[in-house]
């Protein structure tokens, strides 16, 4: 118990040393945008939403003020994220949509793919999905929202082209390993060694999902039935 506390104070003690480097960072560089976008990002990440948004809204009147839209894009990108984050979709996607920077074109797609499958919105995912496929074909970030997309569609071959695109060079994804699970079990394949590895990778996500596969199981006997 103790030493996990130490741990615990240990990690604490890193990231306020990390937060206090990078606002010193600002008040040296207050011209330099990663700055501003780094501490954003950290804040969102330890979930200190309102220092984030304000931090990020600050910067970007700053860099409006020098009509700079590369620093603009950045911070946008990582307002967009902070919105993602905390639900709020509607805002996350008109940020993203704002992009023009060609460098920061496949994240801002993905990003969308993934906002629009949050709210429901398949076939607009997979339309983002894959314009960003366009830009990084081997994003398994980018094949795994193309793959959701289409399995919540139904679409199940065409899923399994992406989730198979993903395994072949990162076999670990838990996420991945159970939905080609879901599709092989749709299809008539054989399934259990996906979620066999899925179970194994990630325990906790196997168990959240488990519901998904009983859901699946009924279906297909009740279709097999007709």
């Amino acid at each position: 118990m103790t030493e996990k506390k130490d741990f615990r104070d240990s990690e604490k003690k890193q990231t306020e040393k990390l937060v206090h480097k990078l606002i010193q960072a600002i008040d040296e560089h207050p011209d330099k945008v990663n700055n501003y976008y780094d501490l954003g990002s950290l804040l969102t990440r330890l979930n200190d939403y309102q220092q984030a948004e304000e931090l990020f809204m600050k910067a970007l009147g700053i860099f409006e003020a020098k009509n700079d839209q590369e620093a603009q894009d950045l911070l946008n990108y990582g307002l967009g994220n902070l919105y993602y984050e905390v639900g709020k979709v509607d805002r996350a996607i008109e940020l993203y949509n704002k992009i023009k920077d060609d460098k920061r074109k496949a994240d801002s797609y993905l990003m969308l793919a993934q906002s629009y499958m949050k709210k429901g919105q398949h076939k607009q995912a997979v339309a983002y999905g894959l314009t960003a496929h366009e830009l990084r074909q081997e994003d398994p970030a980018i094949n795994q929202v193309i793959g959701d997309s289409l399995l919540a569609l139904g679409e199940f071959k065409q899923a399994k082209q992406y989730y198979d695109a993903i395994l072949k060079r990162h076999p670990g994804r838990a996420d991945t390993q159970f939905n080609r699970g879901l599709v092989a079990m749709v299809l008539g394949e054989p399934y259990q060694d996906y979620l066999t590895q899925a179970k194994q990778l990630d325990p906790v996500y196997y168990q959240k999902s488990e519901q998904r596969l009983n859901d699946i199981e009924k279906t297909l006997r009740t279709t097999q039935g007709d």
